[in-house]
């Protein structure tokens, strides 16, 4: 029984070290690198869309606002009629 787990835990080890290998390899650096240039790709279309959506909810609360005014100076002037 203590050879059993003493086997697990030296092919644990084993393959944990082939994957830390695996890992830090030049292509799998590669691979990361496109992926993060991907993620910031994302970031900067989120970003786009963000500056968008801002801007027409300005316009549409600017819209609101001036709607609010005209009305407020309509029934202004027929309370005072």
């Amino acid at each position: 029984m203590k050879w059993k787990g003493l086997g697990l835990f030296a092919l644990g080890a084993m393959f944990g070290l082939e994957g830390i290998k695996l890992l830090s390899s030049k292509d799998a650096k590669k691979l990361y690198a496109h992926c993060t240039a991907g993620v910031l790709r994302a970031k900067d279309a989120v970003l786009d869309q963000v500056s968008t959506l801002r801007e027409n909810c300005s316009d549409i609360y600017a819209e609101a606002k001036q709607i609010n005014e005209d009305r407020a100076a309509a029934e202004e002037e027929e309370s005072e009629d």
